[in-house]
């Protein structure tokens, strides 16, 4: 069982940033896909990044297009934690954003994902 917490959530201006971090249990982190998805009043929830288990030492990383070039995934195995980094928010970013974990591959769909954090808002004022 992996627990996943999220924290980092907040208000900001559009155009400011936010830094969220995803704290997981488990003494196998390196090798969990991490992913990061967001859901607004009303909608479904979305795809935003993930990063791959390491793989001959190497972590791949996939974003949504919305989000590309503004926010960035990272992952700092020697404290099991997973952050996204959201600069140049926009309204439309504003969302709760959770934390999800795997065991098998970088996927982009909830149904892709086992493992849930609880979510943190993230909204961005205009």
């Amino acid at each position: 069982q992996v627990q996943l917490v999220e924290s980092g959530g907040g208000l900001a201006q559009a155009g400011g940033s936010l830094r969220l971090s995803c704290a997981a249990s488990g003494r196998t982190f390196s090798g969990y896909v991490m992913g990061w998805f967001r859901q607004a009043p009303g909608k479904e929830r979305e795809f935003v990044a993930a990063t791959s288990g390491i793989s001959r030492n190497v972590y791949y990383a996939d974003y949504a297009d919305s989000v590309k070039g503004r926010f960035t995934i990272s992952r700092d195995n020697a404290k099991n934690t997973v952050y996204l980094q959201m600069n140049s928010l926009k309204p439309e970013d504003t969302a709760v954003y959770y934390c999800a974990a795997n065991t098998r591959s970088l996927v982009v769909t909830t149904a892709g994902y086992d493992y849930w954090g609880q979510g943190t808002q993230v909204t961005a004022s205009s």
